[in-house]
């Protein structure tokens, strides 16, 4: 790929955001209750910025149709949001000012065994001067692939459990 700077050096997408040339560990945390049956009970999801605040979740948002959110939509809204921020910002780090960058995200839930089954991520972009379909598609294969969602999908995960307390 060219860059409009004339390097020809391309950096691989190492998002390393520095605070004082110190390497930062950030945290992001959410909270969910509920109570109740599977199809009788509801509950409430929350996240540290509020945008999420005791917002509701039930049978019904996630498996039919109801007023609120489900854990499924939120992942596709978070690799939706988290790719196309990637793309931005490689076009960015290559010297080029990204325009429209718009992502849909379908998340594929098979029902009969739980499981999902594929994120169809469907970018649409306004042309860049200077960059070419093939440039493009190339950055948006590589955020694909490296976009922090992209690679959290695929981690372990720890549990902690406290039992016979309040929650």
């Amino acid at each position: 790929m060219s860059v409009r700077n004339g390097s020809n050096h391309h950096k691989k997408n190492n998002f390393n955001l520095k605070t004082n040339n110190k390497l930062k560990n950030m945290k992001r945390t959410a909270k969910a209750h509920w109570n109740g049956t599977l199809k009788e009970g509801r509950g409430e999801l929350s996240t540290q910025s509020t945008t999420l605040n005791n917002t509701q979740y039930s049978f019904k948002t996630r498996f039919e149709q109801g007023v609120g959110t489900n854990p499924e939509e939120l992942i596709a809204a978070a690799h939706a949001g988290c790719f196309t921020m990637a793309v931005g910002a490689a076009l960015s780090q290559q010297g080029f000012t990204p325009g429209d960058l718009t992502t849909a995200a379908v998340l594929d839930l098979d029902m009969n065994n739980l499981v999902i089954t594929g994120i169809h991520l469907d970018l649409q972009a306004s042309a860049i001067d200077g960059v070419s379909e093939e440039q493009f598609k190339a950055v948006a294969e590589d955020a694909k692939k490296n976009c922090i969602i992209s690679k959290a999908l695929s981690v372990p995960f720890t549990l902690n459990v406290t039992y016979g307390s309040k929650a």
